[in-house]
């Protein structure tokens, strides 16, 4: 069958057409992505050259994501210990995302370091160790990681939230942020919000910043999760890139902003271990730590991320051990 003149003139000029439109999307991506870059710093990753050690998360399959969040502060230093420690669950189903905060005081069995704080997996031995711990210790695995320096939160934050968290300051938060934030309603914006989220100094201590980074993360997630968030997905990563030293690759990253959108993403399910109840305060050689009763999380943990409705374990999450 033979292809009429005008037809071939169609295909022709669709082609071209498509592969304009290719042309002019790379042209974008790469003209948002150096956008971005130029108005980020000199990030502690810039140079995307990583001194970790190999990461060997579990191999991916259709379903569900497990990335391992590790919030920095090391402010350049080598063998800086984690300042927050989480792992953000995506069902790629359901298009819903759940969190999991694991207090840096709790007491584990690190793979050839003994009974330590989990927060010194990552001054021992990068993401990985911190993986194996939790492999170990919860029998949870995770097949990508992200090591966020704080020194670039709040340009992300900015950026995927440029009209402000609002959060309710129970408190005036002072000590250790160099700012002072003021009790009450109000919309907070980078600086302030990386403020609110590092604050410890009051009566509930670690367990209080947890619940706020828990808080503001659910927050921006909810505004990060929109038609003008995928189109600056270019700049952000170029902004986010010298402070983030991640394996999770660009595809995966714009697959998942997809599913949110598209899928309409429910609020995010929060879980902090360990959980009310299960747990002593105690002081050991390596300072004071929080003596968990480790049968007691890890059925918590597989319940949390097995069971769509998850409100009986949030609710009754409290601070009393």
């Amino acid at each position: 069958m033979k292809i009429s003149k005008t037809s071939r003139k169609w295909l022709r000029n669709s082609f071209l057409a498509f592969a304009l439109v290719i042309v002019a999307g790379i042209i974008y991506w790469v003209y948002q992505y150096n956008s971005g870059l130029s108005m980020a710093d000199d990030g502690l990753y810039k140079d995307d050259e990583t001194t970790f050690e190999p990461f060997e998360g579990a191999d991916l399959q259709f379903g569900e994501i497990n990335v391992l969040l590790i919030g920095s502060d090391s402010r350049g230093e080598k063998g800086a210990r984690s300042d927050a420690l989480m792992i953000a669950h995506y069902n790629q189903t359901t298009n819903n995302v759940k969190t999991i905060s694991i207090m840096r005081d709790t007491y584990v069995d690190i793979p050839d370091y003994g009974k330590q704080k989990i927060n010194a997996a990552f001054a021992f031995g990068g993401p990985e160790l911190v993986r194996k711990t939790i492999k170990k210790n919860f029998d949870i695995d995770v097949n990508y990681y992200a090591v966020v320096d704080f020194e670039g939160f709040p340009k992300i934050i900015d950026l995927l939230a440029p009209d402000g968290i609002e959060v309710d300051i129970p408190y005036k938060m002072s000590y250790g942020i160099g700012m002072t934030l003021l009790p009450g309603e109000q919309i907070l914006h980078g600086d302030q919000l990386l403020g609110y989220v590092r604050f410890r100094h009051d009566r509930l201590s670690d367990f209080g910043r947890v619940e706020r980074q828990q808080e503001v993360l659910s927050k921006v997630k909810e505004q990060a999760i929109s038609i003008q968030s995928l189109v600056n997905l270019p700049k952000i990563l170029g902004v986010a890139d010298p402070y983030i030293d991640t394996n999770v690759d660009n595809k995966t990253i714009l697959t998942i902003g997809k599913g949110l959108l598209v899928g309409k993403s429910k609020g995010m399910d929060t879980l902090r271990i360990p959980i009310a109840s299960s747990f002593e305060n105690k002081n050991v050689n390596v300072g004071a730590v929080l003596d968990i009763d480790l049968e007691k999380n890890k059925r918590a943990l597989e319940e949390f991320l097995s069971s769509e409705d998850n409100e009986k374990i949030t609710k009754s999450d409290e601070i009393s051990s």
